[in-house]
């Protein structure tokens, strides 16, 4: 296996447009499975077509293992790629299609064999190696398409949403199936998707893509608790985090007002981390909104969503404002009841207005207990306990 490097790589398509991929610099390690994570149009794609040879390179270094590759043909860099579609040949058997990109590097019959053997069990498609694609089901075509990489035996798996055109529980199933496969390959992975719970469950690292930049790369976890900015914020995490406008104040700086005049108290750790006056927007995620009979943000219900074991209930709040609380815990609102609802105490994120950057240090991950409050000491009886 090997490391994927990338240097200030750069993708233009027409002379005098903006670049598809913008100055991207990127380490991916030995084995790990590493995610591009971004919107419909923000170069993850492209990224990955670059990597396997299938785009050129505007400007920028490119390096599989210790190898430049920039002006090696795809076939010579040791890639394997499984896309969005199958792209099974209709008149080969699955044992065949396994085999096919073997066959045509010349590898001999008997290592094909060997290696078709090996993959099959692993994938689940033993009982299925002499049907035709058109009697798969899309899951087993995916599997196949998998098997069909994996037989290769590559330096580097490039994977583009593979398992988007599958239903939501054959995704949910896949999703283990293929952090299983990384584990037992040990194999280097770069899987394109645009699925936050795809990139929450199979990454060991995130990298979050906007307009051609690499918005920020870390652990699954690190990047969902602690956001660089306001983008990455707002894309990761469904329901999305919700965002109030307001302004910092106090000397130091211990709260901020909202626009609707509501004022919030900061955590420790944000106190006076920029001017007071400073404009700023406050973030804090669905599930860290709780209810509370005197918390400050005040509104009405407008829609609940029963899911079972929570419940999503959206609020109409003060000066036209829409909040989204996950609810795990007591009777669920209904809608049209008045809610009233306050930030987890130390979960409270602040972003600068202008510049969408995130404010003070990073939050505790996982997250951090709501201080208690302190216990009564017991009466003094003269006597010992």
């Amino acid at each position: 296996m090997a490391g994927v490097q990338l240097e200030q790589l750069v993708k233009i398509y027409t002379e005098g447009q903006a670049p598809t991929v913008d100055h991207v610099d990127l380490v991916v390690k030995d084995g790990e499975f590493f995610i591009l994570l971004g919107p419909s149009g923000c170069g993850k794609s492209t990224l990955l077509r670059m990597i396997a040879g299938l785009e050129s390179i505007t400007a920028g270094k490119l390096s599989i293992g210790e190898r430049l590759v920039n002006d090696v043909p795809p076939r010579d860099r040791d890639i394997a790629m499984v896309f969005q579609s199958y792209a099974l040949y209709p008149h080969l058997s699955v044992r065949d299609n396994l085999g096919f990109g073997l066959k045509m590097r010349g590898t001999p019959k008997d290592e094909i064999a060997r290696r078709v053997a090996e993959v099959a069990p692993a994938l689940g498609l033993e009982e299925l190696l002499d049907r035709l694609p058109k009697a798969l089901s899309g899951g087993q075509r995916q599997r196949v398409a998998l098997g069909r990489a994996i037989v290769r035996e590559p330096a580097v798996f490039l994977l583009d949403e593979p398992l988007s055109n599958l239903d939501a529980k054959l995704r949910g199933t896949m999703r283990i199936e293929l952090k299983r496969l990384h584990q037992r390959l040990a194999a280097t992975m770069i899987y394109v998707t645009h699925d936050q719970v795809e990139a929450m469950t199979l990454g060991d690292r995130i990298a979050v893509l906007s307009g051609g930049h690499v918005q920020q790369v870390g652990p699954p976890l690190e990047v969902y608790n602690n956001p660089a900015n306001r983008f990455v914020a707002g894309f990761l995490g469904s329901p999305p985090m919700n965002f109030l406008p307001g302004v910092l104040v106090g000397e130091p700086v211990t709260k901020v007002t909202l626009t609707t005049g509501v004022q919030i108290d900061l955590p420790e750790q944000l106190h006076d981390c920029a001017k007071a006056g400073s404009e700023v927007e406050l973030g804090v995620r669905p599930e860290l909104l709780l209810l509370d009979p005197e918390g400050p943000l005040v509104g009405t219900v407008a829609v609940v969503e029963a899911l079972g074991a929570e419940t999503v209930v959206t609020v109409d709040a003060a000066g036209g404002q829409t909040l989204v609380a996950r609810l795990t815990e007591g009777v669920p609102p209904q809608s049209g009841d008045a809610i009233q609802l306050r930030p987890h105490a130390t979960q409270i994120h602040l972003f600068e207005r202008k510049s969408g950057e995130r404010l003070g240090p990073s939050l505790k991950t996982p997250l951090a207990a709501e201080p208690a409050e302190p216990a009564p000491e017991p009466a003094s009886s003269g006597e010992e306990a």
